[in-house]
Order: structure tokens, then sequence, then C-alpha cells
């Protein structure tokens, strides 16, 4: 679901990891153990289970260095041993993982088209991987939970003066999450914007900017430094009766600052309607003298009830567990077969997989995820961390995300954990997570791109509550840079995949190269660290967790794949 942070141009392209690197991490020196812990207790709620983290393992392992070979006991990740990799690694096959997609599309031709939260298809879709786990010797169970849904009926967007003319939906303009309803007419307004240079702007973001503002009018803000929640407040606050928000005009690696806004005001109504627009709209309405416009959103919010399906292996530690997750939900526009059927069917096969064999030997459990209502915010995911208490966060060991698996003009993203890409690190202990990663895909001979923990997919609740995280994504609707077509392939200037929040993304918007390469990924990097013994957090207990690098002030950019600001 999410926009990729990609390569920043040529100078980037160095980061790049096309053969076998130097070695996982010098944090994660463990001896890949060769005995699992067997059935640990009896069934319990998500994050319930109790004890201490690492009880029975003595101190976590001291870093080790890195360039050790992969799967001999007490070197680096690697491998989870050769042998084990590459048995599951046979069973998980790209036939197998498509095998679920076609039953995905089936739950979504079948239920109106899509399988959305809250609608019959989710409902079909979360049947269908329950069963698929009960096959394979697992005992799913829901977690509920209820939220406000944000429902969008109807909304228009028209200038009615100096130059009469419609707006576009989808083209021109998008009515952002949480906008209040309203229908209204008025004289727009442009407050503190900046159209020049870097284009730089503080737009709306004090109540200062609105000292000479006309009540009634509708204020027209510039996207830049504060969250879109709070330009809108402050507009609301000083007498507009409706807000439209631009795109910035500025360039900023592996986002696009010049199209169509998709935003999000927060998580309850706006006093007032408000929608964003491409930098080109907001420059033509700043420019023309007296301009008019009409604005109407019909929208309201429902109380959505929704769940969250969860197995554990029944070997490995359950005071030490790895969440691998993925979102089972898709948007309402389509069936969403790629974002994320196909992280979806990933995690689904590797479970089935492993628990059918039975025979490879867990350190620690393997709590397989699948979350609910991501794409109205995470929601699934965060409700899940919010109600671990301490010591249920202190049992997990780290997050696997899989979101967005089989992009059709596909780059093979890895999460930046160590933040040499991107400036800002994951909690300690995602560094390791990116290097397990990369070292895999070099052994392969295949190439990946770092991309950023920006807010877009279900790790963000675990890294704020410092649990390391990593995981894998081939691309949303950002567009591909020369430099990626040349390493990956595809096209560059063309989306990474066409039909992101489509009707068109079907079972033929998958690639099934991509697709297999990232299930192989999903299933070496899970036994990995299934068969760890590493405390990769660097020691016991909450107090070793450590939060992200990234300012604390402005937080994430994204919530979903809706931009915060």
């Amino acid at each position: 679901m999410k926009l990729s942070k990609s390569m920043r141009g040529a100078g980037l392209a160095a980061t790049v990891v096309l053969t076998l690197s130097a070695g996982a991490p010098a944090a994660f020196s463990a001896e890949l153990n060769s005995g699992g812990k067997g059935n640990q207790g009896s069934q319990q709620g998500p994050g319930k289970n109790q004890g201490k983290p690492g009880n029975g393992h003595g101190k976590p392992d001291k870093p080790g260095k890195p360039g050790h070979g992969p799967g001999k006991p007490g070197h680096g990740p690697g491998k989870p041993g050769k042998d084990d990799s590459e048995k599951l690694r046979d069973k998980v096959t790209v036939e197998g993982v498509y095998s679920h997609l076609k039953a995905l599309q089936r739950a979504a031709d079948q239920n109106g088209g899509n399988r959305a939260a809250g609608t019959p298809g989710y409902e079909a879709t979360a049947q269908y991987v329950e069963g698929q786990l009960r096959k394979a010797g697992y005992e799913p169970f829901r977690q509920p939970f209820t939220y406000e849904q944000f429902v969008l009926n109807g909304d228009a967007l028209e200038q009615v003066s100096p130059n009469p003319a419609a707006y576009t939906a989808g083209e021109d303009y998008l009515t952002m999450s949480y906008s209040g309803p309203g229908d209204v007419t008025g004289e727009v307004t442009a407050v503190d914007i900046n159209l020049s240079g870097d284009r730089a702007n503080t737009s709306g973001c004090e109540a200062g900017d609105f000292a000479d503002f006309t009540a009634g009018n509708i204020a027209l803000l510039q996207r830049g430094t504060c969250p879109f929640g709070d330009k809108v407040a402050n507009a609301a606050a000083a007498g507009a009766s409706g807000a439209i928000v631009f795109n910035q005009g500025n360039e900023v690696p592996g986002d696009d600052r010049f199209g169509l806004v998709n935003g999000t005001l927060g998580d309850s109504l706006s006093q007032i309607p408000a929608v964003g627009v491409t930098f080109e709209l907001g420059e033509e309405l700043a420019g023309t003298a007296g301009a008019a416009l009409r604005l109407a959103v019909d929208s309201t919010v429902q109380e959505t009830e929704t769940f969250n399906v969860i197995a554990d292996t029944p070997k490995g530690d359950p005071t030490r567990q790895i969440v691998v997750g993925a979102h089972l939900d898709s948007v309402s526009e389509g069936p969403g077969i790629n974002d994320n059927g196909s992280g979806t069917a990933a995690i689904l096969e590797t479970a089935v997989q492993l628990g059918k064999t039975g025979k490879f030997k867990l350190e620690n459990q393997v709590r397989f995820a699948f979350w609910g209502a991501e794409e109205d915010g995470l929601l699934g995911s965060a409700h899940y961390v919010e109600q671990l208490d301490e010591q249920a966060i202190a049992n997990t060991l780290l997050n696997l995300n899989f979101d967005m698996l089989g992009s059709t003009n596909f780059v093979r993203f890895v999460y930046d954990g160590d933040g040499d890409a991107f400036g800002s690190t994951g909690p300690t202990g995602s560094d390791v997570i990116e290097g397990v990663f990369e070292d895999y895909f070099a052994s392969q001979g295949l190439a990946t791109a770092p991309t950023e923990f920006d807010g877009r997919s279900d790790y963000q609740a675990f890294i704020n509550n410092g649990i390391p995280a990593g995981g894998l994504f081939t691309g949303a609707e950002g567009l591909k840079t020369d430099e990626e077509a040349a390493l990956f392939g595809g096209t560059a200037g063309e989306s990474y995949d066409p039909c992101y929040h489509a009707a068109c993304d079907d079972l033929g918007n998958i690639s099934k190269q991509v697709l297999g390469e990232m299930s192989d990924a999903v299933a070496h990097t899970t036994l990995t660290f299934a068969q760890s013994d590493a405390d990769i957090r660097g020691g016991a207990g909450v107090s070793a967790r450590a939060l992200p690098s990234a300012p604390t002030s402005s937080g994430p950019t994204y919530k979903g794949h809706e931009a915060l600001r």
C-alpha cells in the first residue's frame, strides 16, 4: 500500500545490493539453534503469553563480527541452515502462493468486487485463510475490534467564476479522509503560500496566517510543514467555509509533490469540507483574481466491526515471538490482489508449508497475523499492539511486514532498518532484519533497493513501541526511476503498480516472477528468525527497546496510504 521512498537518483544507486554483502549487521551473531522448544504451553490470546523474554536462554548474545559464512553455528544469520531454508523454499512455490490469490479473487467476485474491512468479501477471505491454516494444523483465532470508519457518499468541486469548470474526482481533486460534510460556495483566499524557489512554506500552520481572512471564503492552503489536519482546523477556526490543500510543488525523492494530494485529516470529522488537489490546480487558483468555487462533500462516519486473524506455530518459545504480518483487507474500489492479496498469500503459504511439514525445529514461536482495516489507517495492527501489556511487548522479538509483493513494474524494496539511505533508523534490531533480507537476495544474485519507514504499512505500531521491524515491498503508485529501470527492468516513468487501489487490481495485475522471488524471501527470513536464539533488540526486557531515530515532533508522514502532512 504504499508509496515507496525509492533510490535518490544515481547517487543512491550504490546502495543497491547486487552482490553478496559483507554479512548481516554485527548486532546479530546468533548461533542458529538446532533444537526447537516444542509446544510451549496452551493457546492464549494475542500477546498474553506469560514469562520473561529470553527465559531459559541466558544473556543475549554479544554482537559478533559481520562477514561470517551463513548457516554455521555461532556465525551471522545468513540462512537458517542451508538445508532447512532450501527445503522450505522448495515447498513455498509460486504456484501454491498463486492458488491463494485465485481464492481471494473468487471471494471478491462473489461479494461485490472487493474484500474491504467489514464487508462480506472480507469475511469470505478470512474464512478461506482460517480453513487453510486449520488444514495445516494451526488453531487460528479472531481478534475483533470496532472503529469509526470514514464513509464518503459523494463529492463535487467546481469553479463558479470567472472561468466556470467542473473538476473530476480522482484526477483534479480527492476528498480528504475524515473531511466534514458541507456544500459551500465562496471566494478563494490563498493563505501564506509560496510559489517560488523550493516553495517551502508554513501555509495555514499558525493562527496568525489567517489574520486578514474573510469569514465565509474558501481557504487555499499549500502542503508543507504541519499536518493537513492542523491546517484545516486553523482555517475552520478563522471562519473558512471550506478548505483546498494543494501539493507543495517541490522535489522530494521518491515522493510526488506535484500530483494529486491524497490526504487524511486524522480520525474524526473536520468542521468544514476539505479536499486535496494538484500543485498545478492550486497555482492556477492562486493566480485567478476573484476565483470562486463550489465545494461539496457528503460524508459521515459509521461504527464498523472487523477483526484480525492470528495463528501461532505449536513449536517455539511463546516468550520469544516472531510476528509475521500482512494486511487481509482490500480497498473498496477493487479485489486487492496485489494490495495486499500478494502479502497475504505469501505468508499464508509459508505458514501452511511450515505447519504441514512439521519437521523444522523452531527456537521461537512464529505468530502469523492477517491484519484487518489496514486500508482505513493501519487499524488492525495498531489495535493488536495497543492491547499488548509490557510483558507481551517484551515477548515480541520482531515484526516482519509484507505488503504488495507482486507489482508488475516492480522494484525489490527492503525496508531501511539501519537508516543509511533515508537518515532515520528503525528500533534497535531493524538493521539486522534489513541485513538478513539483503544477504538472502544477494545470495540469489537479485538486486534490492531501500524503502523508508514512512508510516504507510503495518510495521508502524511495532516501531512506535520499540519493536524491531522490517519487510518487503515491490512498489505502489510511485513512478519508477531511470536508475531503477536499469537495475530491475520494467518501464521508467510509469507506476510500479498501474492498478494500485483500482478495480483492475486483479489476477492480471501480478508479476509471478517477483511474487515467487519475494515469497522465497518471506519463507527464508521467517525461518531464519524462528531458528535463532539471538535477541536482536540488544538485551532482554522492555528497557532495552530503542525507539526509531526519526524526529518524534513530526511523526510519520503517512497513515496507511494517505498522507498526514
